[in-house]
């Protein structure tokens, strides 16, 4: 059996991986890839802890599955975003984003 150590170092270092992309990328689309990261990281603790704690009711795998269908939608509803924004500045990176200021 491996250990909940691995796991959550795992976990901690998508997390990482994630904040790191979303605060250095220029790409949207990579900044939702590092959204989607950090929320992948969440269910690995989510999973890993149900698994270890001893409970027997699946409620880490079920609020799991809650965050895969949260994290869809919300990769659907940027990704709409992101084209409208496309389609009025012809660009995806977000130094060019000047929508609230004019």
């Amino acid at each position: 059996m491996i250990p909940l150590g691995y796991f959550t170092f795992l976990s901690a270092f998508l997390f990482c991986v994630g904040i790191f992309g979303v605060l250095t990328r220029r790409n949207v689309i990579g900044i939702l890839i590092s959204i989607e990261l950090i929320l992948n990281a969440a269910n690995i603790n989510l999973v890993a802890f149900n698994k270890y704690l001893g409970t027997s009711d699946g409620m880490g795998q079920v609020f799991g599955l809650f965050v895969i269908a949260i994290a869809a939608a919300a990769s659907v509803v940027g990704l709409i975003l992101i084209i409208a924004i496309y389609r009025n500045t012809k660009s995806l990176f977000t130094d060019g984003f000047t929508l609230m200021k004019e």
